[in-house]
């Protein structure tokens, strides 16, 4: 069993996560349940993921969790693109959390890479 908090990626995930919960903030209040919802899901399914998969007995789930972390980054991508084509993030917000995202995506591609290498 792995301590998450000590992942890099957890912690640049968790971040994220906190910043996407405050730009989310501004969303229309007919979102709340729509959009808001599905980019926040989304983001703190990645933490959440990682997280869980530290909390796993086999490198394998370890490896399964990520890659369920990495689905749930790429549903992230799509309704920040979503959101700022639609207006509810401007052009400095959606830049600075796809950025982070990307980063995170790259990490979580290295980290599947090492362990199925590791097999």
């Amino acid at each position: 069993m792995k301590d998450f908090k000590e992942l890099l990626v957890w912690q640049k995930s968790h971040r994220l996560t906190l910043k996407v919960y405050n730009k989310t903030l501004n969303f229309p209040k007919e979102e709340l349940y729509g959009l808001t919802s599905q980019v926040r899901r989304a983001c703190i399914s990645i933490p959440s993921n990682i997280s869980e998969g530290c909390g796993r007995n086999s490198e394998t789930e370890l490896a399964r969790f990520f890659q369920i972390a990495m689905g749930s980054a790429t549903e992230l991508e799509y309704h920040l693109l979503l959101a700022h084509d639609l207006g509810f993030l401007n052009e400095l917000d959606y830049d600075e959390l796809n950025k982070e995202l990307i980063e995170i995506k790259k990490m979580l591609v290295a980290f599947i890479k090492k362990l199925k290498a590791d097999r």
